[in-house]
Formats: structure tokens, C-alpha cells, sequence
């Protein structure tokens, strides 16, 4: 990787020190400029002409996302965010009472809230899994879980919002496999900088979002769909024009792709927007980026614990491009002035967003840096010295 060029491709990082990431990203140049320039195209020939006219163009968001998660591209839908996508596939599971969700302990408070809707509406179990000491899912709790209870659905976070921990994805793929479970990741913060294989993984359902590691447009998404579950013919609890045609008075059919699940109407600048961010992390690789972010990340972690008072949260066998930390004695007002005079951006995670972990970490809050492949070792040695110098 070239990071000067890619630094040049970022004009948001030549002014600050930019580790948020894992909430919304620094966009390249040629993102904006693929937005900017259909908007202006747009302005002069109208939405519905243009879109017929760049047909070929907006079909490589499928191609693209297709290459980056090694499936096909009838297997992709475009979404409006993940949290859209997420919930989507959701409504696509045919619950009815009695029916239990297997989830984690680390799933985003979002989709804990969408399991909590579910059981007050359909009356369905929410059961988690146990974790081991070190953080990790605990396999054979997951396992029994699922022999006890044979849910529904099975539904974790592959990284948390508020931790650097990477669950067991591809290990319980196998065991959904093995109980013939139908299997929702959400891989909001993995996808753009883990390498994110579906086929590996063997999910049903995969929701991402543009705005974080892909470093695309806020307001996109995508949802992957598997061949079993297009075969299987679930579709979304609203359906619209776009994933299936009215036939009689009282019928429908379905398309037979996952862009049963899109809605049909949605912003082509922002689609071509993700698009190229997707072409712009592609043409990279993925593996590259990993490897480059894991210095990063990991020089954090060794520079970060010798600092007075400063508590690393992150647990697991598997971390990523996200590091979480307390500072104990420390209000969150003080650290946050310091960072901001610096021109350090960051993330906060409070309690209400991390109920169990942060409960059972004895937190209320933490800051969040996650680094990218656009950040550089010696911003990393900056941001450690600012907050080593609260010491003084």
C-alpha cells in the first residue's frame, strides 16, 4: 500500500488525527467526486432518465460487493444503513409464539432492542450464549443452547460497537449448519477491515454498512442474502414494486435474487457513492488493509497500558481495528477536552450502548479509537503522548 497516496485520496486527514472509523469514516476523493458529479448530471436530466441511462454503471455495486464477500451478485440487496438491512432480514424470519432467538451477550444494542420488540409483540424467547473468561463466545454453551431450544434464528454481531472483540463468526456458522438454523451476522464493523468470506462464514443473512471501515456515503448499506434463503423464498414483511411483480387482483411473485429485499425507490449518487468506495477497498485488498490496521491497532495497545490509571477494555482471542479504554479517577468531560484541543477524533460508548459488557467491565463509559489504513504509526505515537500527558 502506497499511504502517502492514500493520504492524498483523504483530504479529511491532513488536519486532525482521525481514529473514528468504526462510527463514520473519511471518504476518498473519488467517492465524493462519483456522488458529486451524478448529482450533477441528475440536476440537468432528471432522476428517472439518468438512472436508465447509467443502468450498467449502478449494476457494479453488485459486482463489487459481490467480490468482496465472495458470494454472487443476485446475492446482494442495497440498503439505506445496516441497521435497515439488519432489520429487513429480520422481518423476513416467519416467528411465531413460542419461537426462541439465540444471540450473544456482545450483539449492538440495536439489534438487542429489535429481539426485545420481537418478544413483546410475538411473544418469542431471547436467550444468550455465555461467554469464556477471555471474552470469547463460550462453544459449547452455544451448542447446547441450541440443542435445548432449537431456535428460530440465531443472531450475532461479528464486532461489537463498544469493543474490539471479533466473535466466533465462522465457528458458529458451523454449528448452525450443523442444527439447521437459520443465521443472521451483522457485520457492521467487520466488513472494510477484516477479510469477510460468506461462504467461510456460511450465513444466511449479512448486513454492512457504507459509512465506517468501507469509508462510503452516510445513508448506505447492503444486505447480503444466501442462495438457501432466496430458494427458500422469505421475503421482508413489506415488500414493494421493486422485489416482486403484482400478477392478479390478490397475488404476487417474488424475484428470485435478493433484490426482493430493496425497496425501489433509493439515491443512485449515494449508491455509486458506496460503490466506489467498495471498488477503492477492493483494488487495495482487504488482506492488506488488515494487516497494515493490525501495526496500528496493536502499537495502541502495547503504547496505551503504561499510561496512569488507563484501563484497556478490549477482550477476546481475536481483536481488531478498535480499541476501548477507561481512565479511572477521571471524568469523561476532562479526557474529551483534552482530545477534542488536540484535534484527535474519537468515539464514546456509554452503558446504555454496552449494558451487559459494560456492567460486567464495572464501567460507565469508554473512549473508542479505531485507526485505519490512512492513519499513520507516528499518529499513533501523537494520540498516546496527548493522553499521556494528563498525567502531569
Amino acid at each position: 500500500m502506497n499511504i502517502d497516496a492514500i493520504r492524498k485520496d483523504t483530504a479529511g486527514c491532513s488536519n486532525k488525527i482521525f481514529l473514528n472509523s468504526a462510527g463514520s469514516s473519511l471518504m476518498p476523493k473519488s467517492v465524493v467526486e462519483k456522488m458529486t458529479a451524478y448529482l450533477k448530471e441528475e440536476e440537468q436530466t432528471g432522476g428517472y432518465g439518468l438512472a436508465k441511462m447509467k443502468t450498467g454503471e449502478i449494476n457494479e455495486f453488485y459486482t463489487e460487493s459481490a467480490s468482496l464477500l465472495n458470494c454472487r451478485p443476485h446475492n446482494i440487496a442495497f440498503a439505506y444503513n445496516a441497521t435497515d438491512a439488519y432489520s429487513r432480514a429480520l422481518s423476513a424470519i416467519p416467528f411465531i409464539m413460542g419461537d426462541y432467538i439465540l444471540t450473544t451477550n456482545d450483539d449492538y444494542v440495536s439489534n438487542q432492542l429489535a429481539f426485545l420488540s420481537l418478544q413483546r409483540k410475538y411473544w418469542i424467547h431471547i436467550v444468550r450464549s455465555e461467554n469464556l473468561p477471555n471474552g470469547d463466545i463460550d462453544l459449547d454453551n452455544f451448542e447446547q443452547l441450541l440443542k435445548d431450544h432449537k431456535p428460530k434464528l440465531v443472531a450475532i454481531t461479528h464486532i461489537p460497537t463498544n469493543s474490539g472483540l471479533v466473535q466466533q463468526a465462522e465457528e458458529i456458522g458451523k454449528l448452525c449448519k450443523k442444527h439447521d438454523t437459520w443465521y443472521l451476522l451483522d457485520a457492521c464493523q467487520s466488513v472494510g477491515q477484516l477479510v469477510v468470506d460468506v461462504e467461510k462464514i456460511g450465513c444466511d443473512f449479512l448486513s454492512a454498512t457504507g459509512r465506517k471501515f468501507l469509508r462510503g456515503p452516510r445513508g448506505t448499506g447492503f444486505l447480503y442474502i444466501s442462495d438457501r434463503i432466496i430458494k427458500e423464498k422469505l421475503t421482508p414483511l413489506f415488500i414493494d414494486m421493486r422485489g416482486a411483480d403484482w400478477t392478479d387482483v390478490n397475488q404476487y411473485s417474488i424475484q428470485m435474487n435478493a433484490r426482493r429485499f430493496e425497496l425501489w425507490e433509493f439515491s443512485y449518487a449515494s449508491l455509486l457513492g458506496l460503490t466506489e468506495a467498495i471498488r477503492y477497498a477492493n483494488s487495495i485488498g482487504i488482506e492488506k488493509i488488515y494487516e497494515y490496521n493490525r501495526q496500528l491497532v496493536n502499537k495502541f495497545r502495547e503504547k496505551l497500558p503504561g499510561i496512569h490509571n488507563l484501563q484497556l477494555l478490549d477482550k477476546g482471542s481475536q481483536l481488531c481495528s478498535i480499541v476501548t479504554f477507561h481512565k479511572r479517577g477521571c471524568e469523561l468531560k476532562e479526557i474529551e477536552k483534552v482530545l477534542k484541543d488536540h484535534k484527535v477524533e474519537y468515539s464514546v460508548s456509554l452503558k446504555n450502548n454496552a449494558l451487559i459488557d459494560f456492567t460486567n467491565k464495572g464501567v460507565d463509559w469508554a473512549i473508542r479509537f479505531s485507526p485505519h489504513y490512512f492513519n499513520t504509526c507516528e499518529e499513533v505515537d501523537i494520540a498516546t503522548d496527548i493522553l499521556a500527558s494528563m498525567e502531569n
